[in-house]
């Protein structure tokens, strides 16, 4: 999703949630699935699926994206959750 190479620490994304029938799986930052999961529910990400445009042009996302932009692979940091 960020575009940054992948470091040692890797998670696996499900596009579509296993909770909506998805079986693809995608490797990402730690961070970066934090970030998904804290701003679309799983019901968000079965619509939005494997479209990663949409994920990126959310504006949260988007400012994200931003700022990790010049961060080393393995960077963390804490993620706040949107509030809903």
């Amino acid at each position: 999703m960020c575009g940054r190479d992948l470091g040692e620490l890797i998670e696996w994304h499900h596009p579509v949630p296993k909770s909506k029938g998805g079986k693809a799986r995608v490797a990402v930052h730690p961070i970066c699935h934090r970030t998904i999961h804290a701003h679309f529910t799983n019901a968000e990400l079965g619509r939005i699926g494997e479209d990663v445009e949409a994920l990126r042009d959310h504006p949260e996302i988007a400012k994200f994206l931003t700022w990790v932009a010049g961060k080393p692979a393995d960077f963390n940091a804490p993620t706040k959750k949107k509030e809903r």
